[in-house]
């Protein structure tokens, strides 16, 4: 008699309504489309090259397509820059001088993060200046310009630098001289390939570059597909 009063009583077992699926699926969609956008934001960004001074290794010139770049931005986490790198960076206060430009940072919170999220993809520019170089000398070495060769020096050491490009519209193909620099610890001398067309640490105002102002290291050229490549060393 027990076993047939608990058959004739109503089922507790839940049944799914439409709507708490969907519900569900929106929920896992949200989640989705916050990780693929925090993701890039924390592991890689695109960055545009807007300038010719990493010509002909980045192009960046008048009337070419601006090529835009694949940051690492966990490599200097596990690692410390070298020379060599190609590296985009936070433009240090030191540097900020007329030549340079100075964009103002939204006031509307969703236009900033909107922003940020476009400057992420390489689709807007970032408000803040950054630059991207390559580093010559790290913490502790002194680097100098040049021997008779027109090479730079690193601790009395010439440089073999096949990526050196000189603008033809910039004068002749030679290096302009600095006395020896030794670079301060925790920063590093930064210098565009373009010798003869790149605002960087040789400038009297400028000088080596902090390594916290790093964002990351240049990995790849994305765009435009013509040129996707590694970016050589």
């Amino acid at each position: 008699m027990v076993d047939a009063a608990r058959s004739d009583m109503p089922s507790e077992k839940h049944t799914e309504q439409p709507d708490e699926g969907l519900s569900r699926g929106l929920k896992l969609l949200l989640v989705l489309a916050v990780l693929a956008l925090l993701v890039p934001l924390l592991v890689a960004k695109i960055f545009t090259i807007p300038s010719g001074s990493m010509e002909q290794t980045l192009h960046g010139c008048p009337g070419c397509d601006n090529d835009r770049v694949l940051v690492d931005r966990l490599a200097y986490r596990f690692g410390d820059p070298e020379p060599g790198d190609i590296v985009v960076f936070t433009v240090p206060e030191s540097w900020r001088n007329a030549e340079l430009p100075h964009p103002s940072p939204s006031s509307n919170a969703l236009v900033g993060a909107l922003r940020a999220v476009g400057a992420t993809f390489g689709l807007v520019s970032p408000e803040r200046v950054d630059f991207v170089k390559r580093v010559i000398a790290v913490g502790g070495q002194t680097v100098a310009c040049c021997d008779a060769r027109n090479r730079l020096l690193v601790d009395r050491r010439p440089l073999d630098e096949p990526y050196i490009y000189y603008d033809p519209e910039s004068g002749r193909a030679a290096q302009a001289r600095f006395a020896p620099v030794r670079v301060p610890p925790g920063q590093l001398w930064v210098m565009g390939d373009s010798r003869s067309n790149s605002v960087d640490s040789r400038a009297a105002q400028n000088g080596p570059v902090p390594v916290d102002a790093l964002i990351g290291k240049v990995r790849l050229i994305v765009l435009p597909i013509s040129r996707f490549a590694t970016v050589p060393r």
